[in-house]
């Protein structure tokens, strides 16, 4: 079975920095997109960030530019999220997805196969 399991998050104030972690297994990761999403109660889930794994492209929510950085490792199969100058309204579960498609709306929640449970990140005033 493919498992995705994120890890990192927690409570902050404004303006601090967190470090989510999404780490696969039983599923070839490098064969498609990796993306970040959230969601906050009463909201739709929204894209944060994504990366193409084969060739590195990423992709950012205009919310979340400037501030957060996706990246991975290929040989530890993860996917990390940088959160800098965190605000309240970054505050929500935030979801790790994985898919093997190509040329997809990577902000669509549709596209990607597989999640993980999510972790909550928590932004103080």
């Amino acid at each position: 079975q493919v498992l995705l399991v994120e890890s990192g998050g927690g409570s902050v104030q404004a303006g601090g920095s967190l470090r989510l972690s999404c780490v696969t297994s039983g599923y070839t990761y490098n064969s498609g997109y990796m993306a970040w999403f959230r969601q906050a109660p009463g909201k739709e889930r929204e894209g944060v960030a994504c990366i193409y794994t084969p060739g590195g492209t990423t992709y950012y929510a205009d919310s979340v530019k400037g501030r957060f950085t996706i990246s991975h490792d290929n040989a530890k199969n993860t996917v990390y999220l940088q959160m800098n100058s965190l605000k309240p309204e970054d505050t929500a579960m935030y979801y790790c997805a994985s898919t093997r498609a190509y040329g997809i709306r990577w902000t669509e929640p549709m596209w990607y196969t597989y999640w993980g449970q999510g972790t909550q990140v928590t932004v103080s005033s």
